[in-house]
């Protein structure tokens, strides 16, 4: 029987850890000279060290280590006078070398937080245990199988370009008392975490491409109870939406296998994206069997405290305060930054804004015309073909009263079309407000001519009826005529005061 997730909140509490590796972008590899660019022939960007060959000494990449150390500044956590790198030894194909040059026991930050604010303004505090750097595994593509995993192909494919990549992977502690709102949070969190590793300039945080990616820890105890439940992991999850979803389906499956009298089997699960469940991956390790060792061919890391503090007086403005500061001045709501939040356009605007929009006219176009467009086309708002400034052409146009929001629509359109600059599309395609006052004059007459009922009624004095008569002129001119000075001219003509 189905339990549905109102029900499984009734008789448990959820106990979440998210584990969330950040591809930092760093020009090298952690611990050898090749090339992190993306989108190159496979197996091009490898050495013997990545390649784990005999001989092949590593070097930490000093990048790597300061990314590593604003992120756990900025997660507010303890930087390691000492730490050092670990072997964590376990067999897969993609993993050259038979082993991964991790930290274990010694990470680089540890014991820190970071607080995140839910859609109804609550903050929740999501304790964070460690944070510590480690290198990325190649990729495997699985070949003549039906969904793409190795259960069913024919055979693998191996790139090692991604091995050694430099990773940080941040843990929490284990989260509690969320209760129903445990997929808010971690939705919440993974968002606010992807903002704060965007600001810090240390990753895109892209994680449709991989470049951050969430494990979901999840296990359910009875009300009261003092010892955690079995946990499973959903790993790999990437997406905002899928992690939240993840969550929900994990708490609603460990609820039906413990209501049935069944065993959680500490697991890794699979995500799948199209009906929002996981299946079955492995039977998941514990600590121990990865045998942990020092890494005996790097020295260890030792940052000193004149360097931290340097990297900490470096650190920019953090999202959450960034975000409380641009609400109360452009005086919106909560509600409606966390729309702006949501839609990936607090950078849109805010250079929107620096190139001379106010802003509430930058808000009103990316929030609107923009952000439709990007839905339409399954794009990032911040990748669509139209800069700032030119949105800031578009609103200067509409306030100077050359275009009204229907033409300045159109515009935007032709941008987007690669028409060129906004004015270039107001010359090519004709969009500028008519104000020639023959023209428009004309066009005054002819409705007024067109619309003998609606003129009287304004001559009597019904002069709300005129804006029939001022929807006629639009019409006639496509739209582009001043409607204000039209209006005044129709009710000049009918002998009106307005």
């Amino acid at each position: 029987m189905t339990v549905t997730y109102e029900d499984a909140l009734a008789s448990y509490e959820p106990v979440m850890g998210l584990e969330v590796h950040v591809e930092l972008g760093t020009k090298t590899k952690m611990f050898c000279g090749c090339s992190t660019e993306l989108k190159q022939d496979p197996n091009s960007q490898t050495c013997p060290t990545c390649l784990g060959l005999p001989g092949a000494l590593p070097v930490v990449n000093a990048i790597g280590v300061e990314s590593a150390i604003k992120i756990g500044l900025a997660l507010n956590c303890d930087i390691a006078e000492w730490c050092r790198f670990a072997r964590k030894n376990y067999f897969y194909p993609d993993m050259p070398k038979n082993f991964q040059t991790s930290q274990y026991d010694e990470p680089i930050a540890f014991n820190g937080y970071l607080d995140v604010q839910l859609e109804d303004g609550e903050v929740f505090r999501v304790e964070i245990e460690r944070a510590h750097m480690e290198e990325d595994t190649g990729k495997s593509l699985h070949v003549g199988g039906a969904t793409g995993r190795i259960h069913g192909a024919s055979h693998s494919l191996l790139d090692y370009n991604r091995a050694g990549i430099p990773l940080i992977e941040i843990v929490t502690k284990p989260i509690t008392g969320a209760g129903e709102r445990a997929p808010e949070v971690a939705k919440a969190y993974v968002a606010e975490l992807r903002e704060l590793i965007k600001a810090l300039d240390v990753s895109e945080a892209r994680m449709e491409q991989g470049q951050m990616r969430c494990d979901v820890n999840l296990s359910l105890m009875k009300p009261g109870a003092e010892k955690f439940g079995t946990r499973s992991e959903t790993k790999n999850v990437n997406s905002l939406r899928s992690v939240e979803r993840a969550v929900r389906s994990e708490i609603s499956r460990h609820a039906e296998v413990l209501n049935g009298g069944g065993t959680i089997i500490q697991e890794t699960r699979h995500f799948h994206e199209d009906t929002g469940s996981t299946t079955s991956g492995r039977v998941k390790e514990e600590a121990e069997d990865y045998r942990y060792f020092p890494e005996p061919d790097l020295v260890p890391v030792a940052p000193s405290r004149e360097w931290v503090e340097q990297l900490r007086a470096g650190l920019p403005e953090l999202p959450r305060l960034r975000r409380n500061r641009l609400r109360e001045e452009w005086g919106i709501t909560q509600h409606d930054m966390q729309s702006v939040l949501n839609a990936g356009a607090i950078g849109p605007i805010v250079a929107t804004i620096d190139a001379g929009a106010d802003a509430a006219a930058a808000r009103k176009w990316w929030m609107g015309e923009l952000a439709r467009h990007a839905n339409e086309t399954g794009v990032e708002l911040g990748e669509l073909p139209v800069t700032p400034e030119q949105v800031a052409r578009v609103a200067a146009l509409v306030q100077e009263g050359s275009l009204n929001d229907k033409l300045a629509r159109q515009v935007l359109e032709g941008v987007l079309k690669g028409e060129g600059t906004p004015d270039e599309v107001v010359e090519a395609r004709g969009l500028k407000i008519v104000k020639d006052e023959g023209a428009l004059g004309a066009a005054v007459e002819e409705a007024i001519a067109g619309n003998p009922d609606i003129a009287k009624k304004v001559r009597d004095g019904k002069i709300q009826a005129a804006g029939a008569l001022v929807g006629a002129v639009m019409k006639a001119t496509r739209g582009q005529a001043d409607a204000g000075r039209a209006r005044e001219m129709i009710l000049e003509k009918l002998g009106v005061e307005g």
